[in-house]
Formats: structure tokens, sequence, C-alpha cells
């Protein structure tokens, strides 16, 4: 199931379940109303939009967005520097959460933004802590694109990553979630103004999934809603205003976001 949430014709934010053949065009998909949120039992109020005629928002507002850095080992060589033997955390802000189509703005105070396609994971209805590995994937309500968007000359400025991946419109994410997929060997793909840049599988993740939020949830206690950026591959470069860069997760869709000067 895609579960997506949107902005009606009339400004009403809803949950709704995105309907149509997974890869059909836009055009071809309709949204149905859910009758309250997505975490339990789902029931359809029986309003439905064609999907052109509302605006997808992210898909959850989290309480928190934990990144994991260096998990892939081309973007480790890329980068320089050493694999961490357990998964290097950081946290990005809920504000710098924004939807598809919505814009990255570039900071004044940076000359180098990347992107950083990924997938991402969605906690579900029953959170999650100290959650044994063989368990993991059970607590969670599907998965989604994320854009861990970076001032790359702060990262390595400041030291620590907190103001680099912080900015307000730093984490996209989108289109929707999607509850049932198999994340262990996805194709993963994120293009800049319809060039590829990154080009990868999740088969390839340093420490797969179901190890990332078990590891996590004995640090944090994970809420429902909670999501876990799971990694870049190697590919990641520099955005210019004017630019838009899509993510692309098989088996999820395509997320779109265009570049914007602040």
């Amino acid at each position: 199931m895609r579960i997506a949430r949107f902005a009606t014709p009339a400004g009403q934010v809803r949950f709704g379940k995105v309907e149509g053949e997974a890869g059909a065009p836009v055009e071809a998909l309709t949204v149905a109303a859910i009758a309250e949120h997505p975490f339990g039992t789902i029931e359809l109020t029986g309003e439905r939009w064609a999907l052109p005629d509302v605006r997808l928002l992210a898909p959850l507002l989290p309480s928190k967005i934990v990144g994991i850095g260096k998990n892939y080992a081309e973007h480790v060589a890329e980068m320089g520097g050493e694999t961490p033997d357990a998964p290097l955390l950081f946290l990005k802000p809920p504000t710098a959460v924004i939807g598809p189509g919505d814009a990255i703005r570039l900071p004044v105070d940076s000359d180098e933004v990347h992107f950083e396609g990924e997938l991402t994971v969605v906690v579900g209805a029953l959170g999650a802590r100290e959650v044994p590995r063989e368990r993991a994937l059970e607590t969670l309500l599907g998965y989604t694109i994320g854009n861990d968007v970076t001032a790359r000359d702060q990262q390595r400025n400041d030291g620590q990553w907190t103001r680099s991946k912080g900015h307000d419109s730093f984490c996209p994410l989108g289109p929707w979630i999607e509850t049932v997929l198999n994340p262990s060997d996805l194709a993963l793909r994120t293009e800049l103004d319809g060039q590829v840049k990154q080009d990868s599988r999740t088969s390839l993740l340093l420490h797969d999934v179901a190890t990332l939020v078990s590891y996590v949830s004995h640090v944090m206690t994970l809420l429902p809603g909670d999501m876990i950026l799971t990694g870049t591959p190697s590919g990641v470069g520099p955005m210019t205003a004017g630019q838009t860069v899509s993510v692309t997760v098989e088996g999820i869709g395509t997320l779109s976001n265009p570049v914007r000067a602040r």
C-alpha cells in the first residue's frame, strides 16, 4: 500500500491511499482519503481525487530524522576517511523536512550544497525501543525516499554535521510511504537535471535496514513516524539554483525537488 499525505483542492491536509498500477504515470493515479491516520487499521472515507488535483506533502512530520553516515563503501572512498565499525548516527531537525516539489533553498553562507539520495525507513505505530535485529522490520510502517541535503563546505569546516545538514529545506521526503517492500536489494538512482549522478543498490549498504533500526533503537526510542535515512551511495555532488534533483528508489517512486536561492 502507498500512503500519502496531501492537501486537497480545498486546502485540507489529509492522509490517503494512492491507487493505481505501480509505475503508472501520475495522471493515471488516484488518492483515496483515509479516515484518520496511517497507523493501525486503514479505513477509507470514500472520498477520492485524481492525484494531479491534490498537492503531495511530506508523507509524515517526524519527531526526529536519524541519519546514517558512511554506509556505502564507495561513498566512504569518495569522501575519504575510514569506514566506521558501527553505524555512524546524526540527526536532522524536523524543520528541515519538505515534500515533493518543494524547493531546496540554498543558504547564503554555503557555496557547496550537495544532494544525497537515500532509502528512508519509517517507524510504525508501536515505535521501537531496544528492538532485537530479528524483529526490527516488524516495527516499521514502511519506506519512503529521502534526500540528505548537505552543505559540504560547512561539514568540513565545522568538524561536526549539525549545521551542514540541518538547514531548513535540507530533508526532502516523499512522494509517499510504501508499506510492503523488501529493502534488501533495491535500485537507487539520483538525477540532476535528468543526468544520472548516483546509481547503486541497497544490497551494498554496509549496515542493512534491520541492523540500523535495532542499533538506533538501542540509543534512542523511535516514535511512530520517525525516520531513518539509511545512507547515500557514491556520486554525491553540488546543486545550483535553477536545477532539479530527483531521487528514484525501486518499488517506491521518484522524489523531485527544484533548487532555489534562499
